[in-house]
């Protein structure tokens, strides 16, 4: 024989597959270009096919080089794996699966490892493989001693699809790393961009785990766009599905005829609300699978963080069930136990094997240590979106102003479990899609009142303790709600209010990176006191930010129409505070008539409390005020007038 017709693939290389150990099993399944030795030429090159089908009776590989007419591929012994060697294949090469089920149907299939594929509606695989040359040494080594925790983390959210319409993966790489630079996020996170062949479904029903989307290039232009991201200092997170997945004929589900990647009952192994099937987490092979895909993005895209969508639904067997409709646990309980040992394994391994990763948990419910450490008894996340501190602010957005004084408890209840989990403050595309708006429009009253309330609401955000996340086109106030048809809608961006939006999100980013109050103590007590907590007649709220250091910046946030042109309060230190955010400054499309002159002194004996160190500020009505502390700034300045 000239060469091994398998590719030289044998059960011993597919150990860790089947253990659920394998962590790079695309390495050794899919559709890889290799070199073989051959008796009579030396060597040979080409493209070994291989693929996981146990109970397929027979598996072929279709492809251009056939004319789609199949070659019949050789079952690994005891392994559950075909595979074929096919010389003189190379990159660019269309192929599929085609699968003899035990109920003896042929059915075609997409390879679930494959690196690239057709763009919708084809659906074909293509062989891929990577020639792009890095050019991130400094940020990805920089990221392995990162200390995420105590860092700036201010995340947009972006569909690429639509961002603006039309664009390429390299036409991104300009116009979205400008953008970014310009409004100063830390990070993009991008929804899925996974292969999926239902445009409206952003990504979430993904047909192609481990193939960046054809849309918008091939995937080495998808690294130049992360490449390009890191250059300009910007952190890359990309939702990551590992919850469910689509029921298309021609993918995952059902693949060898039988239920591999998921669960036979439907009681566990269909979403009914989705209509898709949720994957066989005690399944080894199912396992490998997925923490292969997870660390396939960091290590072949330099992917820095994941964020795992739709936690609740894996943690849960009665998730969105009714009763009856689900199968406990062997405990009786309904938390399902092989979610939550794949949840420990992915997270474990990824931040062992790169450290400096981020993972996220998209998780809505209480369960508990959600952000703990896997050896301390959690899931090992490193962050967890905040969807009780969105769900009670947006609720208290959307009361008229008049009624906001009896829901005050909802914009200060998030600081009762802060420190429970390490926190992300997300806006994102949840809120504002499906009929519910969008910011700028969940708030009532006329124009004014509308920016001026979204602008305090931000400033709010910014200046609370948890990172932040805001979805695209909510930083220009957007009207419209998100429709992956029509794009964000640009064309207000640089009119009134809109514009004053955008400069205020640019200038919080940057006073948020440049001052550790706001950021390095995110999760510890001492980085967060409150000034006044229940001034709910005024809809005012202040508190101050401290650092390690003893960096201090108070902040103001007044959901009142009513200006506070004296507003008196306690103050942690006598001295100078210089104003360095007012949101109803000029640049923000205010009337720059409610400032503090820069500064404003504080003074021993002048808290209205009593003894202590207190101070007057000015409060733009429906604005916020931000004021930082300066120890070395003499007090005897004309600011000591207080006047607006």
């Amino acid at each position: 024989m000239a060469h091994d017709p398998s590719g030289g693939l044998t059960g011993w290389d597919l150990e860790g597959f089947h253990n659920g150990g394998d962590t790079e099993c695309y390495e050794r399944l899919g559709a890889t270009v290799i070199t073989l030795p051959d008796d009579e030429r030396g060597e040979v090159r080409g493209v070994r096919f291989s693929v996981w089908a146990p109970n397929a009776q027979a598996v072929q590989v279709i492809g251009d080089f056939n004319w789609w007419t199949g070659d019949a591929m050789h079952l690994i012994p005891g392994s559950g794996v075909w595979a074929l060697f096919v010389e003189g294949l190379d990159t660019g090469t269309l192929y599929k699966f085609r699968i003899q089920g035990p109920d003896g149907v042929w059915r075609e299939k997409v390879d679930p490892m494959a690196r690239f594929a057709e763009a919708a509606p084809q659906t074909a695989s293509i062989v891929y493989e990577s020639q792009y040359v890095w050019d991130d040494d400094e940020w990805v080594e920089h990221r392995r001693t990162a200390q995420a925790y105590k860092e700036p983390m201010s995340v947009y959210e972006v569909h690429l699809g639509s961002w603006r319409k039309g664009r390429t993966y390299l036409e991104l790489a300009d116009e979205l790393v400008a953008y970014l630079t310009w409004q100063g996020y830390t990070h993009v996170e991008f929804m899925p961009v996974a292969e999926h062949p239902f445009e409206p479904s952003w990504g979430y029903q993904v047909t192609g785990y481990f193939a960046p989307t054809s849309r918008f290039g091939r995937p080495d232009e998808f690294r130049y766009l992360v490449d390009r991201l890191h250059q300009a200092g910007i952190g890359v997170i990309l939702d990551w599905v590992p919850g469910h997945f689509p029921k298309d004929e021609w993918a995952l589900g059902r693949f060898d005829g039988t239920a591999l990647y998921e669960h036979a009952d439907p009681r566990q192994g269909e979403h009914q609300d989705w209509g898709t099937y949720i994957f066989n987490y005690g399944r080894n092979e199912v396992k490998s699978f997925l923490v292969s895909n997870a660390l396939y993005w960091i290590k072949e895209f330099h992917i820095d963080g994941l964020r795992v969508d739709a936690v609740a639904s894996m943690l849960y067997l009665d998730y969105s069930r009714s009763e009856g409709e689900w199968v406990p646990n062997i405990y009786g309980g309904r938390e399902n136990l092989e979610a939550i040992d794949f949840l420990r394994y992915v997270n474990r391994h990824l931040y062992e094997r790169e450290p400096g990763v981020l993972m996220i948990a998209e998780e809505s419910t209480s369960f508990p240590g959600v952000t703990r450490r896997v050896d301390h008894d959690g899931l090992g996340f490193g962050f967890k979106w905040n969807m009780g501190w969105m769900n009670d602010s947006l609720r208290y957005l959307g009361q008229d102003a008049i009624y906001r004084q009896y829901d005050h408890h909802l914009m200060t209840f998030a600081m009762v479990y802060a420190y429970s989990e390490n926190f992300i403050l997300p806006i994102s595309h949840d809120e504002v899609v499906h009929g519910k708006g969008s910011m700028i429009n969940k708030i009532p009253g006329d124009d004014w009142r509308q920016f001026s309330t979204l602008k305090s609401f931000y400033s709010f955000m910014w200046s609370f303790p948890g990172k932040k996340l805001l979805f695209m086109g909510q930083e220009f106030a957007q009207r419209a709600e998100f429709n992956q048809e029509r794009g964000l809608e640009w064309f207000v961006a640089d009119l009134w209010g809109h514009r004053g939006v955008k400069n205020l999100i640019r200038d919080l980013n940057h006073i948020y990176r440049n001052e550790p109050a706001l950021y390095e103590l995110d999760n510890d007590p001492a980085g967060f006191a409150w000034i006044n907590a229940d001034d709910n007649t005024g809809n005012t709220f202040s508190w101050v930010r401290k650092s390690s250091d003893g960096q201090m910046v108070a902040c103001f946030a007044n959901f009142s129409p009513e200006p506070h042109p004296n507003y008196a309060v306690a103050l942690p230190a006598a001295g100078v505070w210089r104003e360095i955010l007012n949101t109803g400054a000029p640049e923000y499309d205010g009337d720059g008539s409610h400032g503090n002159l820069g500064q404003i002194i504080a003074r021993e004996g002048a808290s209205p409390w009593g003894n202590g160190v207190g101070a007057q500020v000015v409060v733009p009505p429906m604005g916020a005020v931000w004021l930082k502390f300066d120890p070395d700034a003499t007090a005897a300045l004309p600011g000591d007038t207080l006047q607006a």
